[in-house]
C-alpha cells in the first residue's frame, strides 16, 4: 500500500513496503533517539520489523522520513509502536499523516482494540480517532528485561 500526500508544498508517500524502507535509519532514529529503544539492537530492529506491519514516510527525494510499525493478529488487536520521525522533518504534519494512514489500514480489519503508548502526543492521536484508555486499572503488564518490575527476565 502507498499514499502520497503532499504537506507543506512538500510531497511525501506513506509506504508499507518493508523492502521501500531504510532499516538502518531505522535502527539509527530508535537505538539512539527514542527513548523506549536505546540500544535496541540492529537485529531486533530487523526481527521487529519483519514480524509487524510497517509504515514508511518517504520523501520526493526517497529519503525516510518518519516511521511506524503495528503488532497485530489482524483479526482483533494491534499495538501502534514505534512511531518517530526524523527530527529534521519534524513540525510538518508528518506524525499526524502516518498515524492517520494507519488507522485507515486498520479499521477495514474491524479490530476490537487498537492500542499505543504516548509520552506527549496525546492531542495528535486523538485528532484520528484514539482516546485515553478506558478503565486503565483493568490492564497489566508483564515487563520484560528493560522494564523496571517483575516480567521476562
Amino acid at each position: 500500500m502507498t499514499t502520497v500526500e503532499t504537506v507543506l508544498g512538500e510531497r511525501f508517500e506513506v509506504t508499507t513496503e518493508l523492502g521501500r524502507i531504510d532499516l538502518d535509519v531505522v535502527h539509527g532514529w530508535l537505538s539512539t533517539d527514542a527513548f523506549w529503544a536505546i540500544g535496541r539492537s540492529r537485529e531486533t530492529v530487523e526481527l521487529a520489523a519483519r514480524n509487524s506491519l510497517n509504515f514508511g514516510v518517504v520523501d520526493q527525494y526517497g529519503a525516510l522520513r518518519g516511521y511506524a510499525r503495528v503488532v497485530t493478529d489482524q483479526a482483533t488487536f494491534a499495538w501502534v509502536c514505534d512511531v518517530y520521525v526524523d527530527p529534521a522533518a519534524r513540525g510538518k504534519g508528518l506524525g499526524l499523516l502516518l498515524a492517520r494512514t494507519i488507522v485507515e489500514q486498520l479499521r477495514p480489519l474491524g479490530l476490537q482494540r487498537v492500542v499505543l503508548s504516548t509520552l506527549d502526543a496525546h492531542g495528535m492521536y486523538e485528532k484520528v480517532g484514539f482516546i485515553a484508555m478506558p478503565e486503565p486499572q483493568r490492564w497489566m503488564l508483564l515487563a520484560g528485561p528493560d522494564v523496571p518490575g517483575p516480567g521476562l527476565d
